[in-house]
């Protein structure tokens, strides 16, 4: 090994938590995003903090209003109230996705991005499973998903103006889990949404891609598991931890932004569990 291989700091060192956050780079400068379930500590609350510090305006939608107002607060407080903005947002209903796309328009003109990353989980074996717990999970989850995408094409194509939409998959839509099957069922859908949607909307310059996380830490997440199993699942993944929020959100910035120009029907794993 010559002198200068032996002196050579590796690009990437071993870690036991998670890397510092990245600097922004202006990618969103000037756009205008929607978040749905954007309230609070997890993947949306993280999606539309990153997209502020890229320069975008932000219009959260979330069905827990108390939590939307503090997080709304807490954004404009930071970013200026002229980049924020919220309203209430059940996305089973369309009267409310109407709303919220229209608040968009409203505040800051067409819509340029949308992150649908609304969801809803729960456990239950399949043999024992209500019909209520199956379309609980897949209205939410994957018609949801379906409301908030249309909405946001038919306007993206009426203005002509070109546009993004990512939606938050998961890595269940690829991998069998036991008491799954309703949330495996509805990520999976999730995901050929993406590639039919992605193959329409090009015709009118939308770009449709997905994120697929495994595990992203968050206390929500805390309060709905056991920490055995957080911990069990926290095992599997390659680097021995959780994904932080934000570390998902860098990859839906990236989906946003013009460096995935050539990108769509795509879902790409964020997750570092082993093959």
């Amino acid at each position: 090994m010559s002198s200068v291989e032996e002196s050579r700091t590796p690009r990437t060192a071993p870690r036991s938590g998670p890397p510092p956050r990245p600097a922004p780079h202006a990618l969103l400068s000037g756009r205008t995003a929607v978040v749905t379930a954007a309230a609070g500590t997890g993947i949306g609350g993280a999606t539309a903090r990153r997209f502020l510090e890229e320069g975008a305006a932000v219009v959260l939608g979330d069905a827990h209003e108390r939590r939307l107002r503090a997080t709304v607060t807490a954004l404009a407080g930071e970013f200026g109230a002229g980049r924020v903005a919220g309203t209430p947002c059940d996305v089973t209903d369309e009267g409310q996705v109407a709303a919220l796309l229209d608040l968009a328009r409203a505040r800051h003109g067409p819509l340029d991005v949308l992150v649908n990353n609304a969801g809803l989980g729960g456990t239950a074996e399949l043999a024992d499973m209500t019909d209520e717990q199956w379309h609980r999970v897949l209205d939410t989850t994957l018609n949801g998903t379906f409301r908030c995408t249309r909405a946001a094409l038919r306007r993206m194509r009426a203005d002509g103006t070109g546009g993004v939409v990512v939606n938050n998959a998961s890595v269940i839509g690829w991998r069998a889990q036991r008491g799954q099957a309703h949330y495996a069922a509805a990520k999976a859908g999730v995901m050929a949404l993406t590639r039919c949607a992605a193959v329409e909307a090009a015709a009118y310059g939308v770009r449709v891609n997905a994120v697929a996380p495994s595990l992203a830490a968050h206390p929500h997440l805390a309060r709905v598991t056991t920490p055995g199993l957080l911990a069990e699942l926290a095992e599997r993944e390659a680097f021995g931890r959780a994904a932080e929020p934000w570390e998902v959100a860098n990859v839906i910035v990236f989906l946003a932004s013009d460096y995935s120009s050539y990108m769509t029907g795509e879902t790409v794993s964020v997750s570092s569990q082993r093959a």
